[in-house]
């Protein structure tokens, strides 16, 4: 199908003697637009569903389902079903495009992030009955944008060829559409490689952008050629901008007739560059000869006439009916026949040859309109309750920063508590100095019990324990699952790398599954530690056990459990232990300031998320490093200074504490029960201490517990979606592989024998005649199981026979064949030898046959080979009439060419005779 274009022309009228202009504005199928790719639905609703639920955990799924919803549908209206060619479709796959580069901050498509898999065909590739058009498929975000954008592309040059040619807006409209596909494709040149590094179809390959460049800018001059002629601009203006039309159009002509574009873009392009190179020429030469008029070089003004009016033959040449001249070299052919007879019978001036003819000069308006997004105005991000992923992981990043820090800390303090309460139980205090009697339980004592009972006592710790062991298994399940899942995707891909060798392309899944792997590793590791964690609490607890059991009795009960001795009522005055009572009242004032300190420690917070987010948008990048460090010290130096103070006011204290404890223990009596008292309540301290520590300890590890199955689960639910995505890719490819060797050709058969190729039909064998003794019965075996010659297939025929016999007078002729009639001399292409009979194909390749030469148009004459762009003679400048010798000439009627020369035969039959 050949697209409508539409340009204009001037007319000169000459009115007695004097010449005017007269712009007419005629319709001729010129524009060509490109048509746009096809892409398939895909599923984005799971893909998104679950990164978002393994990475921003912080956003419920109810909150971004139906902007998921509304991208799916986005994209179904603007890649999957086929747009009208007005702007509004333009807009449509504006506002995708947009949003892809806005989700791309946020939801990244790419292998191990949002798994999606795109799949686009080629724009140029129509397909066949047995196969489509070839495609190719990524799972980037990239590739997407770039197919999206080589979309618009087409879309402005489709919009660009419908405009009107009546009204100067129209034919600005068109030219910036062609400007803005032109600055599109050349945005995708540059970009597509870095984009996806290899490009398996013919419309995104270098040599074919570079032709639809070419192409695009050429029409956008054109454009302005219009607008020029229409707004009665100076014809040396006129002339110039007409000639940079023409060696633009020459430049699209070269870059389309390059070897790889000519078996893909549509047959007619090449045709209608050629024809529009030399039409705009003539415009140029034209205009020019009004200039010369202007300046009375009554001579150039008939050479440049004679000029256009040589290559307005020659547009009719190149692009047959793709350009109507008829009007407008009828017009120039009456111009030049009055100037001529002026100049022969009155100026005699001396007409030039077009060599000796001056370039009148180039001005180039039609630029590439240089990319920029967002494309449409009025895009809008859909996920605005995400923020972008770099943002996000430097949040986590300075969570984890402040995590350490708050550890560290409160590691500090736990550490300097544990080591006082450790002191205390060593010299049992302050049980010591409360059971001076040695005849009832000390207050202490009691108070640690009622603590104990309050927590829930042995119960309560035995219930943590029994839940760990469970909490432990379903992590290990799930993670045993995960790898189990690995393992059988890597072996599925191994067998059907065995299976069809090099034929498998896709990713070996090793390389997909390194990260997986390492951090299955990772939570393997911190499950054995978890493990040997359990066993060291568990130990501690054993040992601690049957004194925890007695706190948690009654206050007889307890009492009967400690030993009787005398108490050490001589020490009741002693200045040691009223010192070590305010000691003790020290040690309770740091513990009640360390618990506040650890809540301050724990409680501060700072917005990070909104100074990630104004560094990116100012700066473009995020420098968690420094920005984190900086608000880590402004937050937490103050605290972290009270813990060093806490930590050596408690050094102070317990030098003190030992000092006392020492003189008061030469004051009391140390008799055998007082020892085995003393000694029965720091190990009731100890158990107090081990209660309270261990308590901690699990219930921290029931939370680390059932913490890590949530990172498990969502490590499973990744390790499903790639294993899901794999598995579809592995079908698709599967199908793919199964339908191309469906699809190849059977083995051609063997070569027939030589007398099965003669041309004689051998006729059935005859039963002798009576008088004629027949062959022994021993032979007769044998000749009955030679069969009579089959003719062989139609190609296998053609190919294997022996060379044809000339035949004076006509085509060559096959031996034994019926006669043929003798055709009309082939065509010989821009002068030279007749063209030869090629011989037969062995096969059908539906590229070669369009290239043996034009169609036929409707001129009555042949047209040259298209296959390769012919350059313009040298003649000073592009599109200038080359020399008649050697060129084609019209002839009558069409020449019938014998069906045979092409070497098609769809129905894999001889031809009827």
């Amino acid at each position: 199908m050949i697209p409508y274009i539409y340009t204009s022309y001037v007319l000169c009228v000459r009115i007695g003697s004097n010449w005017g202009l007269k712009y007419k504005n005629i319709k001729m199928a010129n524009y060509l637009a490109v048509p746009p790719k096809n892409s398939s639905e895909v599923e984005l609703q799971r893909p998104f569903q679950n990164f978002i639920k393994n990475t921003y955990s912080d956003v419920e799924l109810e909150d971004v389902n139906s902007q998921i919803k509304e991208f799916s549908k986005q994209r179904t209206n603007a890649v999957c079903r086929k747009l009208d060619k007005h702007a509004t479709s333009l807009d449509t796959l504006a506002k995708y495009y947009d949003q892809l580069c806005a989700i791309d901050a946020k939801l990244p498509i790419m292998q191990g992030q949002v798994t999606v898999k795109f799949s686009w065909q080629d724009a140029f590739d129509k397909g066949s009955i047995l196969s489509g058009a070839r495609k190719q498929s990524a799972h980037t975000a990239a590739f997407e944008k770039m197919c999206v954008l080589f979309n618009i592309a087409a879309m402005n040059s489709q919009v660009g060829a419908l405009q009107s040619v009546d009204d100067d807006d129209s034919i600005k409209k068109a030219a910036k559409h062609f400007s803005s596909a032109a600055g599109i494709f050349q945005y995708i040149k540059n970009s597509v490689y870095s984009a996806v590094q290899t490009v398996d179809t013919y419309d995104m390959q270098s040599e074919c952008l570079g032709a639809l460049i070419s192409l695009m800018l050429a029409q956008a001059q054109e454009c302005f050629l219009r607008k020029a002629r229409n707004d009665k601009m100076k014809d040396m203006t006129v002339s110039k901008i007409a000639l940079s039309a023409s060696e633009l159009y020459q430049e699209a002509a070269k870059n389309l007739s390059v070897s790889s574009n000519r078996g893909i873009l549509p047959k007619e392009w090449i045709p209608t560059a050629l024809a529009k190179q030399y039409y705009t020429h003539a415009i140029s030469e034209y205009h020019q000869a009004l200039v010369s008029r202007t300046s009375k070089s009554f001579g150039q003004e008939v050479a440049r006439l004679m000029h256009a009016s040589d290559l307005l033959a020659e547009v009719e040449r190149k692009g047959g009916q793709s350009i109507d001249t008829k009007d407008f070299a009828a017009r120039v052919n009456q111009e030049l026949k009055a100037v001529k007879k002026d100049n022969d019978f009155i100026y005699h001036d001396v007409v030039p040859s077009v060599a000796q003819l001056s370039k009148p000069g180039t001005a180039q308006i039609a630029k590439p309109t240089e990319f920029s997004a967002p494309l449409s105005p009025e895009s809008t991000d859909l996920f605005t309750s995400l923020v972008p992923l770099s943002v996000h992981n430097a949040t986590i990043a300075y969570e984890n920063r402040k995590a350490e820090v708050v550890n560290r800390e409160i590691g500090k303090l736990r550490e300097a508590t544990q080591l006082m309460n450790g002191v205390l139980s060593s010299l049992n205090l302050p049980a010591s100095i409360e059971d001076l009697k040695g005849d009832s339980v000390p207050r202490s004592v009691l108070e640690k019990s009622q603590a104990i009972k309050e927590k829930g006592g042995i119960q309560y710790i035995d219930k943590l324990f029994n839940e760990l062991p469970d909490l432990l298994q379903r992590n290990r399940e799930i993670l045993d699952e995960a790898i189990r899942q690995l393992d059988d995707e890597e072996q599925s891909d191994r067998q059907m790398k065995e299976r069809f060798k090099d034929k498998w392309t896709r990713v070996p899944s090793p390389q997909l599954t390194t990260a997986l792997r390492e951090e299955s590793k990772k939570y393997r590791t911190i499950l054995d530690n978890a493990v040997q964690a359990d066993s060291v609490v568990k130990g501690k607890y054993n040992e601690n056990r049957q004194f925890i059991v007695i706190l948690t009795k009654s206050e007889a009960d307890i009492a009967a459990s400690l030993p009787s001795a005398s108490g050490a009522v001589a020490a009741q005055g002693s200045p040691a232990v009223q010192e070590l009572r305010q000691l003790m009242t020290a040690v309770d004032e740091i513990k009640t300031v360390r618990e506040v300190l650890e809540n301050e420690i724990k409680s501060a917070t700072v917005d990070m998320q909104s100074k990630f987010l104004q560094a990116l948008a100012s700066d473009g990048v995020i420098n968690e490093d420094a920005m984190s460090n900086a608000t880590i010290d402004q937050i937490y130096s103050g605290l972290i200074q009270q813990v060093q103070e806490s930590v050596h006011k408690q050094e102070t204290v317990l030098n003190n504490i030992q000092d006392a404890n020492t003189r008061f223990c030469s004051a009391k009596d140390s008799n055998t029960g007082a020892q085995e008292r003393e000694g029965m309540m720091k190990k009731l301290a100890v158990a107090y201490d081990s209660y309270m520590e261990l308590t901690s300890n699990l219930i921290e590890g029931t939370k680390f517990y059932n913490d890590l199955t949530q990172i498990l689960v969502k490590f499973q639910s990744k390790v499903s979606d790639l294993c899901f995505a794999r598995k579809t890719e592995k079908e698709e490819l599967l199908k793919d592989l199964t339908q191309s060797i469906a699809n190849q050709s059977a083995t051609s058969p063997p070569s027939a024998p030589t007398h099965h190729n003669t041309g004689q039909r051998v006729p059935p064998e005859r039963p002798p005649p009576p008088n004629v003794s027949r062959a022994p019965p021993s032979q007769a075996p044998a000749q009955q199981a030679a069969p009579p010659p089959q003719q062989p297939p139609p190609m296998a025929a053609a190919a294997s026979a022996p060379p044809p016999q000339a035949v004076p007078g006509g085509y060559p002729q096959q031996p034994g064949s019926a006669p043929q009639y003798q055709p009309m001399p082939s065509y010989a292409p821009y002068g030279g030898a007749p063209m030869p009979m090629p011989t037969p194909m062995p096969a059908y390749n539906p590229s070669t046959y369009p290239q043996q030469g034009y169609p036929q148009q409707g001129y009555g004459q042949q047209q040259p080979p298209y296959g390769g762009y012919q350059q313009p003679p040298a003649s000073g400048y592009p599109g200038q009439a080359p020399p008649q010798q050697g060129y084609p000439t019209q002839t009558q009627g069409y020449p019938q060419q014998p069906p045979q020369q092409y070497g098609y035969n769809p129905y894999g039959q001889q031809p009827p005779r």
